[in-house]
């Protein structure tokens, strides 16, 4: 019979799951992927049967961006489509939301009744943060089970620490995709100069000025003016 791990060992054995997940959400090629990683870790280093993710969009409203079940995307959509509840506030507030037990809890009555049906009995919510004292919240990641007052103190102390190597994986993936799209806008912008200096026989300070005016007049992107010139060899009307 093996001796019980003492409190060493599985301080060891976390420290080397989260090193694992850190290269993990390093190598991951997006944002997508990268926060696949999160809910997926959270299934393994947590008491939760259930986990998702979601994040502010440029609209300020959140977005389901992965569950590991349907059951998450339908807590989430009754929180989104009624603009309250633990996500909400999580995001809101910048704080984390811990529900021992939905048929109990008073916060939400309408919601915490609608998620106990579908067999969510508790829940923690933890905010993904960026910056610097600022802490610009940029999502949740939420932990459901259907055990009532299932998430312990260890729990949520992993869970802040999940969360914030989530947050800097993610702030990472997200520069990386605003930079590839940002040199595929310069080249797009790039080829459709060529056409117009060709077609047209101006210089590119003109051509810039073309597609410019173009873009300001339809209220459409630079880089989508460009694009539609390469494709159609057109401007838009």
């Amino acid at each position: 019979m093996e001796p019980p791990l003492t409190e060493q060992d599985l301080a060891a054995a976390s420290a080397d799951a989260f090193a694992r997940l850190a290269i993990e959400m390093h190598d991951a090629p997006g944002v997508e992927e990268t926060i696949d990683a999160v809910v997926q870790f959270a299934l393994q280093a947590l008491s939760c049967t259930y986990a998702g993710v979601a994040l502010y969009t440029r609209g300020g409203s959140p977005e389901i961006a992965a569950v590991t079940d349907p059951v998450v995307a339908d807590v989430y959509g009754l929180q989104i489509t009624n603009d309250e509840g633990p996500l909400v506030t999580a995001l809101r507030d910048r704080t984390t939301i811990l529900i021992r037990d939905t048929d109990s809890d008073g916060r939400w009555p309408d919601w915490a009744t609608k998620v106990a049906q579908l067999g969510v009995r508790s829940s923690l919510d933890v905010p993904l943060a960026t910056g610097d004292a600022a802490r610009l919240t940029v999502g949740v990641l939420g932990l459901y089970s259907p055990q009532p007052d299932a998430f312990t103190e260890d729990d949520e102390a992993v869970a802040h620490i999940l969360a914030r190597h989530a947050s800097v994986a993610l702030a990472a993936a997200r520069h990386e995709e605003t930079m590839a799209q940002a040199v595929d806008a310069r080249k797009l912008v790039g080829q459709a100069m060529g056409i117009l200096m060709e077609r047209f026989d101006v210089d590119g300070d003109r051509a810039f000025a073309i597609l410019k005016r173009y873009s300001q007049d339809t209220n459409t992107k630079l880089r989508d003016v460009a694009q539609q010139l390469i494709d159609t060899r057109k401007l838009p009307h």
